[in-house]
């Protein structure tokens, strides 16, 4: 073992103790420090003025979901494309034909839920 290496790991324990304490004390005073009066109204899992009421099966829009999703895939093709296009030009022909998979897969994604009508809003 190299000189002064247990002095580093007891900087990181000595840390990591002060920061379980504040924790620790944080929680521990918050615990001490809360009113504590319990009642009826504040048992109910809604605690805003309201009272809860029973469940009502309601119908939900399943494209909402699909286009959250798509944003979501050409999102991430964007974050593929930034970084790409910055380093295409000091990088090997192979990353060029490996983007072009990429975005063909990716349109095919696209002209595949087109076709099945994902991308028309009635």
């Amino acid at each position: 073992m190299s000189e002064g290496y247990d002095v580093n790991w007891g900087v990181v324990l000595v840390t990591g103790g002060v920061g379980f304490a504040a924790v620790f004390g944080m929680f521990l005073f918050s615990y001490l420090m809360a009113p504590r009066r319990p009642s009826v109204l504040k048992d109910i899992p809604y605690e805003c003025g309201m009272m809860p009421e029973p469940y009502r099966w309601s119908q939900i829009q399943i494209r909402y979901y699909v286009f959250a999703i798509l944003f979501l895939i050409f999102d991430v093709e964007a974050v593929f494309l930034f970084p790409w296009a910055v380093v295409f030009l000091e990088s090997t022909p192979a990353v060029f034909y490996e983007m072009l998979i990429f975005i063909g897969i990716l349109f095919f994604g696209v002209v595949y839920s087109w076709r099945k009508g994902v991308l028309q809003w009635r």
